[in-house]
């Protein structure tokens, strides 16, 4: 088993018409056991910028910015002082990826996922390896042990300029249907919708096996 699959996980990030998604499972393991259902992988940089971490989850949790370490909302805080403005999605991927490189020789075993919007509210999603590693995507992006599934639901299930609700039901059930394929990931979903007027976070039930 790989490092990456060692506590499994799910993320997806999707556009819409000037808004985007971004949802993960909740389910923390060490490989077949399930040790909660609960467990937070997206955390809000600021109101139109979201971070979500797949793969080992001690290493999310060091570079989460909800955690002690912290070490991104410290370099954010910084640009904000500096610049008197929020970073924007494509500085932010710039400065994961650089933060990522930097410990190439014994990497971060984690899959960032970005999404934010950006200048004229245009949505922006990218993802990378364990090495800062970019890979840009115009519809939709996905990480973690159930990535091969998340693949063949998005792709059967995008729509290109939809609305809100309709982004939520989309990525909610690509995201449930594509954890039903894979016994490392599940236990419900986190979903965030933002526009550019508000966010909107919502909790997924799913199969509780």
């Amino acid at each position: 088993m790989s490092i990456f699959e060692y506590n499994g996980s799910a993320l997806v990030a999707m556009v819409g018409k000037n808004c985007f998604a971004i949802a993960s499972d909740r389910r923390l393991g060490v490989q077949l056991q399930t040790i909660a259902t609960d467990f937070q992988r997206i955390s809000k940089i600021h109101d139109r910028l979201f971070l979500g971490l797949s793969g080992l989850a001690t290493d999310a949790q060091t570079l989460q910015p909800l955690s002690a370490y912290q070490r991104l909302v410290f370099r954010h805080k910084l640009y904000q002082l500096r610049e008197e403005r929020d970073m924007k999605p494509e500085t932010f991927a710039n400065l994961v990826s650089a933060i990522l490189y930097e410990k190439r020789f014994g990497p971060y075993f984690c899959q960032p996922v970005i999404a934010g919007l950006g200048d004229e509210d245009k949505p922006f999603i990218c993802t990378m390896d364990s090495i800062g590693a970019k890979e840009l995507a115009k519809d939709f992006v996905v990480a973690g042990t159930a990535s091969e599934s998340l693949y063949g639901a998005c792709e059967s299930m995008f729509k290109e300029n939809m609305e809100p609700e309709e982004l939520f039901e989309t990525v909610s059930q690509a995201l449930l249907a594509s954890v039903d394929g894979d016994c490392l990931s599940g236990w419900g979903g986190h979903v965030y919708v933002v526009t550019p007027t508000e966010v909107k976070e919502r909790i997924l039930k799913g199969r509780m096996d």
